[in-house]
């Protein structure tokens, strides 16, 4: 049978954006190291040392050329050459060497691992702060902001709003976590959660939380729309309105 011409084409799956981890910047002197070792690995000391005095050589070569002025492989190649001839001298005879039972180079590894762990962490963090800020946005847009309840993290979406308006600050949504904050709603039902506010949130809105506080201490079941001035006033004056919280407390007590 023969092929029809042109061949058909199978339905293929549209394919679906990822987002790409940032790249590790690139480092000659680790990259030289790296050789290094790769080039030791089963050496004895007697080969080290030969492969030492071959380094030593090429350094003082390089030295005559001024483009290699700044080179930092050369002389990090070099400095690893005489680390591994050092570890071998202070070994038995008859040792070879042997990367994974390096110190230096499992520390290096060990070190690597933890900052790609963090660098993970801090993707995973990136997008949940972007997904929330997606649905914030939403209920905003829906008007039902208010009838949310806040999450843990929702301060960094705030910054996160705050970037996307090119700067501008949201005040609709600083006076929801105002209120969250003042009536203990959402995570901060949890005195942790409340004391962490202080050094995540803005002076205005913790100014505006305080004062709605004792407001609603003042004169329960107060509406919010009552209460509309707290916001204009820790807007413009927060050290007057956090002052006036202080006062109304004072008052209470």
């Amino acid at each position: 049978m023969t092929t029809p011409w042109p061949p058909r084409r199978t339905a293929r799956r549209p394919l679906v954006a990822r987002v790409a981890a940032p790249r590790e910047p690139v480092d000659p002197a680790r990259i030289g190291r790296r050789i290094v070792r790769r080039r030791a690995k089963g050496m004895d000391a007697g080969a080290v040392a030969a492969a030492l005095e071959d380094a030593r050589f090429d350094a003082r070569q390089d030295s005559r050329h001024e483009d290699l002025a700044d080179d930092v492989r050369g002389p990090a190649e070099l400095a690893e050459w005489e680390r591994i001839a050092q570890l071998l001298a202070d070994a038995a005879p008859g040792t070879w060497y042997d990367p994974d039972a390096d110190d230096v180079v499992q520390a290096e590894l060990a070190a690597d691992a933890a900052a790609a762990a963090a660098r993970e962490a801090e993707l995973r963090e990136a997008a949940r702060i972007a997904a929330r800020a997606d649905e914030l946005q939403a209920l905003r847009e829906l008007g039902t902001l208010e009838q949310t309840e806040p999450r843990d993290g929702d301060e960094a979406v705030r910054d996160e709003l705050i970037r996307r308006a090119g700067g501008y600050v949201q005040a609709d949504v600083d006076a929801w976590l105002a209120h969250a904050l003042a009536a203990h709603l959402g995570h901060y039902r949890d005195p942790a959660a409340r004391e962490a506010a202080a050094g995540l949130l803005t002076p205005p809105v913790l100014a505006h939380a305080a004062l709605l506080a004792e407001l609603a201490r003042l004169v329960p079941g107060a509406d919010v729309d009552q209460l509309a001035f707290a916001a204009r006033l820790a807007t413009t004056e927060p050290e007057a309105a956090g002052a006036l919280a202080v006062f109304l407390a004072r008052v209470r007590s």
